[in-house]
């Protein structure tokens, strides 16, 4: 990987194909931080202006592109049949297929905007759980274009007025942002465990 970045650095023409190749990797499921794709390329656009433009469709388009991916082959195409590969049997419970079920019940398109907002690897498990629920696909490529459109703007905007200096700040947002969401998440829980011993 260290390579690939390196070559990415030094061949700035070919970085908006490569960053796109490697985001549709990670719809897969292969360890490629959109993160990082997203600093890379706001700092190469930063420094090579011609490039702004293709550095930022190329790293949103890969992004999106991923999410419809891990929606669509793995979520919905494989279904169910991924409980029983290890790999993402460990990313994906049943467990946590209800409890993603909920918040799109409940919050809607809102929770894929905020979703990509949460760190720790929340994404690719929300599209994961987003496919395996059957929702809608034109209800998830229309939200998710949304959600994908705001994150992508934000960060690849900070990363770009602001460079290395705003990696500390995005990192503490995220650990908020993750505050934020475990606090939902023990609030579905704990709602969802009220009303069954109600049902009881």
């Amino acid at each position: 990987m260290d390579q690939i970045m390196l070559y990415i650095n030094t061949h700035v023409h070919m970085a908006p194909f490569i960053i796109f190749g490697l985001l549709l990797l990670a719809g897969f499921n292969i360890p490629i931080s959109e993160d990082v794709m997203l600093f890379t390329s706001a700092i190469l656009a930063a420094k090579n202006p011609d490039y702004l433009y293709p550095l930022f469709f190329g790293v949103f388009l890969g992004a999106y592109l991923s999410d419809l991916i891990c929606y669509g082959f793995i979520g919905r195409y494989l279904g169910p049949k991924i409980f029983k590969i290890k790999f993402f049997a460990s990313m994906v419970t049943p467990e946590r297929l209800d409890m993603v079920n909920a918040f799109f019940k409940k919050y809607g398109v809102f929770t894929l905007i905020f979703g990509r907002f949460v760190p720790f690897g929340f994404r690719n498990a929300l599209f994961l759980s987003a496919g395996l629920g059957r929702m809608n696909a034109w209800k998830f490529a229309l939200s998710d274009l949304l959600a994908a459109t705001v994150s992508c703007v934000v960060y690849f905007t900070v990363y770009y007025k602001f460079g290395e200096t705003a990696i500390e700040y995005i990192k503490k947002s995220n650990y908020v942002i993750g505050a934020v969401a475990l606090a939902v998440i023990l609030g579905v829980i704990v709602s969802k465990w009220k009303k069954k011993n109600v049902n009881a």
